[in-house]
């Protein structure tokens, strides 16, 4: 699964908010520290794209996390 935060310094309070951004194409950061991809953009183009079915986001300031299924 790969996890995001949201990009460009901005923040959600809820996880509706988070789904809101994610459907509306905003742009996200791969925040896993493993992944060789870390740090690059990532929005659902990107997931569709590369195939992946699940993404984790953090928010409220990362303390709340959300998983959504990519469609």
């Amino acid at each position: 699964m790969t996890s995001l935060v949201p990009a460009y310094g901005r923040d959600y309070k809820s996880k509706k908010e988070v789904i809101v951004a994610w459907e509306a194409k905003k742009d996200f950061c791969i925040s896993s520290l493993f992944d060789p991809d870390c740090g690059r953009y990532f929005n659902i183009d990107s997931a569709k794209d590369e195939g992946i079915k699940e993404v984790s986001i953090r928010f409220k300031k990362l303390t709340q996390v959300c998983v959504i299924k990519v469609k």
